[in-house]
């Protein structure tokens, strides 16, 4: 698909690409191709697409697998979707942050800015073998991001916790139409046992919550002002900035926390 084709489509559609939506198409078939070949798709590999657009990457997930999902929310995109591919795919018209996801293998698809956050995260509630997703540049180097960087975030602790994480190539704004201000990446996802272990997941997930949406904050007063320790309990780190801390000591944080609790309980 060419800039030219993108341009025929979008005018024969009707469609008009949405700036709240991001939606930008991405224009070239290599990177397109090379998308799809990182996901290494079997043919009884159950296949889910997020925003197939103008379907770029939809016609090359039929070609290797028998069991492809996609769910769109834009109805004009859903139309055009459903009318080319109908008996080759699944078409699930909705929001794909809010509807449930069917089972899936792989996991293909150019994300929406405004909807990677809560897409990832929902990703990861899920079994899978791989997932390969186009994201912006600056979200991708969060998703990957060291401690004590300005891009580490909740994200990557999330991510860190259940998966490898890889970017695995830049992709230059110039090739999307329209073209978006800023470059993308692809990004592999492939899930992994957790490299320590936790007392409670609920726990650590919840303290990596709260700790960065406060990360200026010590992280005793951010735990104190969550109602997750009261005045006088103690806990490793609580002069410390969240973003300081490794994953693993984020993890022993959250045992501590936890088991504050837990006598509380008793």
């Amino acid at each position: 698909m060419s800039r030219g084709e993108t341009g025929r489509l979008i005018a024969e559609t009707g469609v008009v690409p949405k700036k709240s939506k991001g939606q930008n198409f991405l224009i070239d078939a290599r990177v397109a191709e090379r998308h799809v070949d990182f996901a290494d798709i079997a043919k009884t590999d159950r296949v889910l697409e997020v925003g197939p657009g103008l379907g770029i990457l939809t016609k090359r997930l039929i070609d290797r697998s028998d069991h492809v999902f996609c769910i769109e929310l834009d109805d004009i995109l859903a139309n055009y979707i459903d009318e080319t591919y109908h008996d080759r795919l699944t078409l699930i018209k909705g929001d794909a942050v809010k509807i449930d996801f069917p089972e899936f293998d792989k996991f293909v698809s150019n994300l929406p800015y405004s909807v990677s956050t809560p897409i990832i995260f929902k990703l990861l509630d899920h079994k899978f073998k791989k997932a390969v997703v186009m994201v912006q540049k600056e979200f991708a180097d969060r998703m990957v991001a060291d401690v004590g960087s300005p891009d580490y975030s909740r994200l990557t602790v999330n991510l860190f916790y259940k998966s490898e994480c890889t970017i695995l190539e830049k992709v230059p704004r110039s090739r999307f139409k329209p073209q978006p201000r800023v470059d993308s990446a692809l990004v592999q996802i492939i899930p992994r046992p957790a490299p320590f272990s936790v007392k409670d997941e609920n726990m650590f997930f919840k303290i990596t919550e709260v700790t960065f949406n406060h990360r200026r904050k010590q992280i005793g007063t951010s735990l104190r002002s969550a109602g997750l320790i009261g005045p006088n309990d103690e806990v490793p780190y609580m002069n410390a900035r969240v973003e300081s801390l490794r994953p693993v000591e984020i993890a022993e944080l959250a045992d501590a926390v936890f088991d504050i609790n837990n006598k509380k309980d008793l």
